[in-house]
């Protein structure tokens, strides 16, 4: 069984405030800019295939009184499977992370990913590293019930979330590039916290 990625987004986005995000690149991108217009300055948009946990890990220990959000997919996740070994020894208590499992290289044009032919549970592994709250979401309901679960938990939690192939028809393109995001993020980050990360240009 699956389900509308963008749907699960909408449900997500629902139950954010002030945490950050940062997710994978392809077409959650799109659908996230939509389903989460409240959350754009807070998500860091754009992230490399195996980059987008580590990124919200680093987070969350850097920031460890904020919730962080990550929108990792199968095929991300895949990357570097080690993070799950990461995560299962450091345990960080704020970091909350999706894995949208639609079984495919989305962005390249559909290859299947290991988790196509049934075989490859990505929730079991990341239980077998550690990481003891790890799930698979089968249905909305499951999901929307994980998203609420994981972001109260004082551990990390991971949903993965069994979605659909189907991109959502009809939405906005984001019409920024990664550069733009970075500073977009960046700067929401220091206004927030109210610190400096990215002081001003020595060439201005």
């Amino acid at each position: 069984m699956s389900y509308s990625r963008f749907e699960a987004m909408k449900l997500l986005a629902a139950r954010l405030s002030d945490e950050l995000v940062i997710l994978s690149l392809g077409g959650a991108v799109d659908e996230w800019y939509n389903a989460a217009p409240h959350m754009r300055e807070a998500s860091l948009f754009q992230q490399q295939l195996g980059c987008v946990t580590p990124e919200a890990f680093g987070l969350a220990v850097g920031l460890p009184h904020r919730r962080i959000v990550s929108l990792d997919t199968d095929g991300g996740l895949l990357f570097n499977l080690g993070i799950l070994a990461t995560l299962g020894n450091e345990r960080p208590e704020n970091l909350f992370i999706v894995v949208w499992d639609n079984e495919q290289y989305q962005s390249i044009g559909g290859p299947a990913t290991h988790t196509a032919k049934g075989r490859v549970d990505l929730a079991a592994i990341a239980r077998s590293a550690g990481v003891e709250k790890a799930f698979t979401a089968e249905t909305l309901e499951e999901f929307d019930a994980h998203c609420a679960a994981g972001l109260a938990a004082s551990e990390p939690y991971i949903v993965v979330a069994k979605t659909d192939g189907i991109l959502e028809p009809g939405i906005k393109r984001k019409h920024s590039d990664g550069r733009e995001d970075k500073y977009i993020f960046v700067r929401h980050v220091e206004a927030t916290e109210g610190i400096s990360i990215m002081g001003p240009s020595e060439h201005n």
